[in-house]
C-alpha cells in the first residue's frame, strides 16, 4: 500500500514531464542559426568565415596571369677580347680573342604588359645576349628586340611583333601589406607556366645584388617558391595584378631556400614608361647620402623619436642643398609615404623624373618641418635626357656590328661608328668605322648601352675598341 502511494505520484510526474517537453518542442522549434551571434556580431562572424574560405583560393589570379607570363631564352657568344700585355703589339696586330666560341644558352621569364607585345623582364636575364627568343604559354615563339634596359634597377624591356596578346595590368605595390597572399609565376628549371603561392614576408629589402653606386634595391620579400628560371616572371596579388617582378632568391645552394625577392611594380612601371617615352630612364636625384636611424645614431644626434632616414651628407648643388636640408636632418615622409629606411627613400624618389617636385616632412632638432624639393637629373640639371641629345654629344651615328664582323675580328660584341660629325669623338681623333667595345670598362653591345653610360657619366669616359683592320684604340674624352 505504501509502495503504491510512492510509485503512482512518481509515474504521474514522469508522464507530466514528457507531455510538457513535447508541448514546448512543438511550440518553440529550434532554429540552428539562433545559436550563432546575432546582429552585427553575426554579420562579422559570417563574413569572417567567407573571407577565410576564399583566402587560399588562387584560381582566379592564376587564370588571369599564367598566359601573360612568357619563357625568355637567350644565346650569348662569349668571345671576350684581351690584351697581349704589349700595347705596341696590340696597336699593330689588334686585340686577341677566342676562335669559334660556343654560344652560352640562358633562360628566364618575362611578363607581357601590352596587347601589342611589350614585355618586361630582368636585365640580368638578357644581359650580354646576342639572341633573345620569347615563347608564349600557347607555345608560339618570337624573336624579341631589346627596347631598353636599366642595370640600376635590373629591369629590361623587350618587344615582339604580335597583337591581341594576354597581358597583366600593373597593380600598386605601395598598397601591399606584410602577410598578404601573392603568386609567383614563371619558368623555373625550364618548367613552363609554373605557379607557386606565398605571403609577403617583408618590404623594402636591400640584399646588395646591384653593385652600381646608383643601384636601387627595395625588394618585396616573399616565401613563394622561386628558382632559377623564375627571374623576370610575375608576382601578382589575388586580383591578378602585377605587383612585382621576381628577381632573386636567398640561397646557399643556388635553389630556393625559403625567401625570394621581387622588384616592386612602382619601380618597374616607371622604368618601362621612361624607356617607351624617352628611350632611356629618367633618374631623379634628391642629392643626399643617408644612413639607417637606430638607437645609437639617434643618441648621437639627439633625436628622441627613432623614425625616418638620417641624412649623413648633403651633396653640393643638389636639390636637397637648394631647399636647405642639413646633415642630421631626418626624412620622415615623401609625398605622403612614410620612409623608415634608405631603401624606402630610394623607392619613393625613384618614382619621379627630373624637374618634378616632392613634398618632404623633416625632423629637425625634434621638430617637424615641411620642404618642397625640385628633383634633379644625374648630372645635376633639371632637364629630361633624350636619346638624340645623348648621342649628339659624341657627334656620331652608330650601328650594331654583324656576326660576320665579330668572327673576322674575334670579338664578341661592339657598336660601329657609321658617320662622324663634329663632336667629342672627332675632337679626340676617333676615326669613322671605329668599333666601340667598352666604355668605362662596361661592354657595349647595343646603341642603348652607349646612351646609358654617357647619360649617367660626368667629367670624362674611357672608350675602348678596335678598327676594322684589327688595330686597337683607346680614347679618353670629356663629356661636360
Amino acid at each position: 500500500m505504501k509502495a503504491q502511494r510512492i510509485i503512482i505520484p512518481l509515474f504521474s510526474a514522469f508522464i507530466g514531464g514528457v507531455i510538457a517537453f513535447a508541448l514546448f518542442s512543438y511550440t518553440f522549434k529550434v532554429n540552428p542559426e539562433s545559436i550563432q551571434p546575432q546582429g552585427v556580431e553575426k554579420a562579422f562572424y559570417t563574413n569572417q568565415l567567407q573571407a577565410d574560405s576564399n583566402a587560399t583560393d588562387f584560381t582566379v589570379a592564376a587564370e588571369r596571369s599564367v598566359d601573360a607570363v612568357v619563357h625568355v631564352k637567350t644565346a650569348t657568344t662569349r668571345n671576350e677580347v684581351y690584351s697581349s700585355g704589349n700595347p705596341l703589339f696590340d696597336y699593330f696586330f689588334g686585340l686577341r680573342g677566342n676562335i669559334n666560341p660556343e654560344p652560352v644558352l640562358g633562360s628566364g621569364s618575362g611578363v607581357i604588359l601590352t596587347r601589342d607585345g611589350f614585355i618586361v623582364t630582368n636585365n640580368h636575364v638578357i644581359e650580354n645576349a646576342d639572341e633573345i627568343k620569347v615563347i608564349l604559354n600557347d607555345k608560339r615563339a618570337f624573336d624579341a628586340k631589346l627596347v631598353g634596359r636599366d642595370p640600376n634597377t635590373d629591369v629590361a624591356l623587350l618587344k615582339i611583333n604580335a597583337n591581341d596578346l594576354p597581358f597583366i595590368p600593373f597593380g600598386n605595390s605601395d598598397e601591399i601589406k606584410i602577410g598578404q597572399w601573392v603568386l609567383a609565376i614563371g619558368n623555373p628549371f625550364n618548367l613552363t607556366s609554373t605557379v607557386t603561392a606565398g605571403i609577403v614576408s617583408a618590404k623594402a629589402r636591400n640584399i646588395q645584388i646591384i653593385q652600381d653606386g646608383y643601384g636601387i634595391e627595395s625588394f618585396i620579400q616573399t616565401d613563394a617558391a622561386v628558382n632559377p628560371g623564375n627571374s623576370g616572371g610575375a608576382l601578382v596579388n589575388l586580383k591578378g595584378e602585377l605587383i612585382g617582378i621576381n628577381t632573386a632568391i636567398a640561397s646557399r645552394t643556388g635553389s630556393y631556400s625559403g625567401y625570394s625577392f621581387a622588384i616592386p611594380s612602382s619601380i618597374a612601371k616607371k622604368i618601362v614608361s621612361d624607356i617607351i617615352e624617352f628611350g632611356e630612364v629618367q633618374r631623379a636625384i634628391l642629392g643626399v647620402q643617408t644612413k639607417e636611424l637606430n638607437s645609437e645614431t639617434a643618441k648621437d644626434y639627439g633625436i628622441t623619436d627613432i623614425k625616418g632616414v638620417l641624412i649623413a651628407k648633403v651633396i653640393e648643388g643638389s636639390a636637397a642643398e637648394q631647399i636647405g636640408l642639413k646633415k642630421g636632418d631626418v626624412i620622415l615622409d615623401v609625398n605622403g609615404f612614410q620612409v623608415n629606411s634608405p631603401n624606402q627613400l630610394q623607392e619613393q624618389i625613384s618614382k619621379y623624373r627630373p624637374n618634378q617636385q616632392v613634398d618632404l616632412i623633416i625632423n629637425r632638432s625634434n621638430s617637424r618641418k615641411h620642404f618642397t624639393a625640385t628633383l634633379r637629373n644625374m648630372k645635376g640639371g633639371l632637364d629630361i635626357v633624350k636619346t638624340d641629345e645623348t648621342l649628339s654629344i659624341l657627334g656620331a651615328s652608330f650601328k650594331e656590328i654583324s656576326n660576320e664582323q665579330k668572327d673576322n675580328l674575334r670579338i664578341g660584341y661592339g657598336v660601329q661608328i657609321t658617320e662622324l660629325k663634329d663632336g667629342k669623338l672627332k675632337q679626340e681623333g676617333v676615326k669613322q668605322s671605329f668599333i666601340i667595345t667598352k666604355i668605362n670598362r662596361t661592354p657595349i653591345k647595343t646603341i642603348d648601352d652607349i646612351k646609358r653610360i654617357i647619360g649617367i657619366s660626368s667629367g670624362g669616359v674611357l672608350i675602348e675598341g678596335i678598327y676594322p683592320n684589327g688595330l686597337a684604340g683607346y680614347y679618353a674624352i670629356g663629356i661636360d
